[in-house]
């Protein structure tokens, strides 16, 4: 949509335009657009003429675009096959490595001068046995685990203290996975990943710390240690390197999926969830109810359960995600530094305090048991817990917001070679912003409209933190930055596909092109003048313009049909002959 003020009739700008320059990462070929005439000030476009682009033939409308995967280039330069360097590295002459200061922040590929696929990218993997072998193999150990958890549960608290305990675990368990889900909305994680974690945190975690517990206290039993040592010792580093270990595995086999620290605390903190789930039916339905209805009936064993449940869930039902969110922080830390020892000793580190602060936080218990004084629980509680929890809280959500605004700090790039305007930019940036997008594409596409905006707002969220990674240099090799760089067309063809539902579809604004530096506005009298941007873009929100520019089709009727050029009609390039 026209970035156009309703206030009034923007005034042209006379200057002329010269296209930004785009330099590739070091040793990538020249993909800079030629450099064009200079733009007049306006240009009058009788309506039964359609410039194309100088000495290529006009499209035609409804035209198929080119092959998916295929990858815009320059004109007069040849196409570079997937996989393999680009041509302007000679032979032996490839970097083995590239760092994030051989990557310029404006190294971005030029809008292309051909049509570009319009379809999403659909990532490579392996096919066959090679694939489904380890997922197969994981499934059934998590699989075999909840099996063998649950029979172990039935046979040690009895089916009826199974049913209430896991009937009372499962309330806390929706709410704090919906906080989890808030957490990570501006680029969800795919649901079978989350799914993983919080089964192997329920299932295969859950099932190797009671075995790992249950021998340790029998072991110091034999040879007179005093069995809470176990909660102090050894429950904290098997507990939480099994909790972390599923997260571990799925950053090992996706690290395309790890991208940040809020990725991190999602993961662990699912993984943990589902371990505290499994862990609380072991108290409520074995210490509470059966402990009780076997000693004094059902009424004493629900209110055991009903106690329980006040201690373990509303006061301290945040300890174990709190913990292993430790881990998610150093995993999160390695997925987006380009140094090798940060890439090893962040997770090291954050399992280390996550140890040390499950070990602290049983550690209390303990010395009020041992001691008989329990204000030390009470005072640990509040002096130490609570504060450390809220902390942890707040820089959870101040993160989510500063990585919410990693598109205006990073898709800026992309606005000079005019592959966005400025508002679609400035729309991401907050997830009000966002939702106002989506409403708006709904409203002029319909319900299309609505799916392509927010398929266009994840795509664009990929984009940048794909283009945040090559500058921090996480593309470490020549090979890693090819597959970067096709990746990133892909999702820059991805883009201007979900942009072609919605674009150019609003009665109440007029055709209009984004050239990296102004907009290119086709105003009533067939003038298409150059306009300015403002200093705050207006968001692709409703615009009441004057009546004297409120024309266009009808609502959700096809767009018209203005010159046809390479790209789309908004935002994108402007048309070459209106140079």
């Amino acid at each position: 949509m026209a970035d156009v003020p309703p206030t009034g009739s923007p005034d042209p700008v006379s200057q002329p335009f010269s296209p930004p320059s785009s330099a590739p990462y070091p040793g990538a070929p020249d993909l800079s657009v030629p450099s064009a005439p200079p733009a007049e000030p306006t240009h009058h476009v009788p309506p039964s003429e359609a410039p194309t682009a100088p000495g290529s033939a006009p499209v035609a409308p409804g035209s198929a675009p080119v092959a998916p995967g295929s990858a815009p280039v320059a004109p007069g330069s040849a196409p570079v096959a997937p996989g393999s360097a680009p041509a302007a590295w000679p032979a032996g002459s490839v970097p083995g490595n590239v760092t994030a200061a051989e990557v310029p922040s404006d190294a971005v590929p030029p809008f292309p001068t051909e049509p570009v696929q319009t379809v999403a990218p659909i990532p490579g993997r392996r096919s066959g046995w090679r694939r489904w072998l380890p997922v197969t193999g994981v499934i059934a150990l998590i699989a075999a685990a909840a099996i063998g958890m649950l029979i172990f549960l039935g046979y040690n608290i009895g089916l009826t203290g199974l049913a209430v305990g896991l009937t009372a675990a499962i309330l806390p368990v929706p709410l704090l996975a919906s906080a989890f889900a808030w957490l990570d909305r501006y680029e969800p994680e795919p649901v079978k990943y989350l799914i993983f974690c919080f089964a192997w945190g329920a299932a295969v975690a859950t099932a190797a710390a009671l075995a790992v517990n249950t021998g340790a206290a029998w072991l110091f039993d034999k040879i007179g240690l005093p069995e809470a040592l176990v909660a102090v010792v050894v429950a904290p580093f098997i507990e939480e390197s099994m909790k972390a270990l599923g997260p571990i595995l799925l950053f090992w086999r996706r690290r395309a999926e790890w991208s940040g620290i809020t990725d991190g605390i999602v993961y662990c903190g699912l993984s943990a969830l589902g371990f505290a789930m499994v862990e609380n039916v072991l108290y409520l339905g074995g210490h509470g109810y059966a402990a009780g209805a076997e000693q004094y009936g059902p009424a004493t064993g629900l209110t055991n359960v009903f106690l329980i449940f006040i201690v373990r869930i509303l006061f301290t039902g945040f300890a174990h995600p709190l913990f292993t969110s430790m881990t998610g922080i150093g995993l999160g830390l390695s997925a987006r530094s380009a140094d090798r020892n940060v890439r090893w000793l962040a997770p090291i580190g954050g399992l280390l305090l996550a140890m040390i602060l499950h070990g602290t936080f049983n550690l209390l218990p303990t010395l009020s048991a041992a001691t008989g004084e329990s204000l030390i629980m009470l005072y640990g509680y509040l002096g130490f817990m609570v504060p450390f929890f809220f902390a942890v809280v707040g820089f959870a959500i101040a993160l989510r917001s500063w990585e919410g605004r990693l598109t205006e700090r990073v898709l800026h790039h992309y606005v000079r070679t005019g592959w966005f305007a400025p508002p679609e930019v400035a729309a991401l940036g907050s997830l009000g912003r966002r939702h106002s997008a989506r409403q708006w594409a709904k409203r002029v596409a319909g319900p299309h409209g609505g799916k392509a905006m927010k398929s266009f707002q994840f795509a664009a969220t990929r984009l940048a933190i794909l283009r945040d990674g090559m500058q921090r240099g996480l593309a470490g090799d020549q090979n890693e930055m090819v597959k970067a760089t096709f990746e990133e067309r892909e999702l820059l063809g991805a883009i201007t596909g979900y942009r072609s539902v919605f674009a150019g579809r609003d009665p109440q604004t007029p055709p209009a092109w984004w050239d990296g530096q102004l907009y290119r506005i086709s105003f009533p009298d067939g003038v298409v003048r150059a306009v300015a941007p403002p200093a705050e873009p207006v968001m692709p929100v409703p615009v009441q313009l004057p009546p004297a520019y409120a024309y266009g089709p009808p609502p959700f009727a096809p767009a018209p049909q203005y010159p046809q050029y390479p790209g789309p009609q908004y935002p994108g390039q402007y048309p070459p002959s209106y140079r």
